[in-house]
């Protein structure tokens, strides 16, 4: 007989529970998306649109983590289950889905929900259901402000942003300009470019506003052509990336291009082939094409269990989130619930997977790795040795 557990709440906070959505009372009845056999979580991503081949990375990725621990007995007796719906980038229909699954009851935990947009939408819904959430995709400082429901895993943009700066300006580059995507994302990375290169003495040669559709690149190239830039820093993430490459390595011939973790993803990569080769991109995990670490080894044993031989930066990182909540399940016993896991993961410390060491402070806000290095493309879509 399934076993329900139910939260003791003081009489104000029954008051607050009746009046609050109906999504939200779904929270405080009882600990919901957990049985005696399974633990269900939740996930809204862009598996199609302009981001589509980070959400894909995403689902194989996490999928791939938990179908190995789901054949090794699942977490204290409980199969992971792994909800994830598809939003296509619009923070809108993030926002819609992640009150449906709030509002269906069946969901403990949420991992890795894609983009700085969408993120900004839905993070107040998950702080008033509280609603323990691991690892948004998204590396913004922004949103790294004391949630204490929000546990991330990756470097932030503005580490990596700073760690790009550091090496164009230690070439001894004093032209570097930026081209941002024109939504909240591309916006504070700019901000987080202007910083950064501030404190090399420098300002950005050009800033230019690329639209999410890539509508207006010709003025783009115009601009960064105009501007006559020795580097251009690529604040922009999926598809739309792709024609920017293209464009600038034609109409600037010789501009050093450099990028953050979610400027090209795996399939943006597939896509440009050659014409990639040379782009300097940051990493917030190991290379997931080189098994020198113990975390690379058993990423690649999972995928390959899973049936996949292609790995990617997006679903490396979505495999050691998945690790990540799944140590907290771990940690939280065998009668958990959303308050046990929320202390369970603040209490991570040095927690080495092999190679990637997560370790959250016991406070928020809850930034689990600092990790941050540098690759250049080669013309497999690879990074060179």
């Amino acid at each position: 007989m399934q076993r329900r557990q139910f939260v003791s709440l003081a009489p104000g906070a029954v008051v607050a529970a009746a009046a609050a959505p109906a999504f939200l009372r779904n929270a405080f009845a009882q600990e919901a998306g957990i049985t005696g056999k399974t633990l269900t979580i939740g996930c809204s991503a862009a598996l199609t649109g302009p981001l589509a081949g980070l959400g894909q990375d995403v689902k194989l990725g996490a999928e791939s983590a938990l179908a190995h621990i789901n054949s090794r007995g699942g977490i204290n007796g409980r199969t992971l289950q792994f909800n994830i719906v598809d939003d296509a980038y619009v923070p809108q229909r993030t926002t819609d889905n992640i009150k449906q699954i709030l509002s269906q009851g069946n969901t403990f935990a949420l991992l890795s929900c894609v983009g700085t947009p969408n993120n900004t939408a839905i993070l107040p819904l998950i702080e008033e259901a509280g609603v323990p959430y691991v690892a948004p995709i998204t590396g913004a400082s922004s949103l790294r402000k004391g949630a204490r429901n929000v546990f991330h895993v990756r470097a932030s943009y503005t580490d990596e942003v700073r760690r790009l700066v550091q090496r164009l300006a230690g070439m001894g580059l004093k032209s570097i300009g930026v081209v941002y995507l024109d939504n909240g994302y591309g916006r504070e990375m700019l901000e987080d470019a202007t910083r950064s290169l501030a404190e090399q003495s420098l300002k950005p040669s050009v800033q230019a506003a690329l639209a999410t559709d890539g509508a207006n690149l010709s003025q783009v190239l115009a601009q960064v052509a105009e501007a006559r830039t020795a580097a251009v820093l690529l604040a922009t993430a999926g598809t739309v990336s792709v024609e920017l490459v293209r464009g600038l390595k034609k109409n600037a011939p010789g501009v050093l291009l450099a990028g953050v973790s979610v400027t090209l993803p795996s399939d943006s990569l597939k896509k440009l082939g050659d014409v990639g080769s040379g782009i300097a991109i940051t990493m917030v995990v190991p290379d997931p094409n080189r098994a020198k670490s113990q975390v690379v080894r058993d990423y690649q044993s999972a995928m390959r269990a899973n049936g996949k031989q292609d790995f990617t930066q997006g679903s490396l990182e979505a495999y050691v989130n998945m690790r990540v909540l799944a140590e907290g399940l771990e940690r939280a016993g065998s009668d958990p619930t959303r308050a046990k896991l929320r202390s369970a993961l603040a209490g991570i410390r040095n927690w080495d997977l092999g190679g990637f060491v997560v370790d959250y402070s016991g406070q928020a806000p809850y930034v689990g790795s600092r990790y941050v290095d540098l690759g250049v493309l080669g013309g497999s879509g690879r990074f060179l040795g």
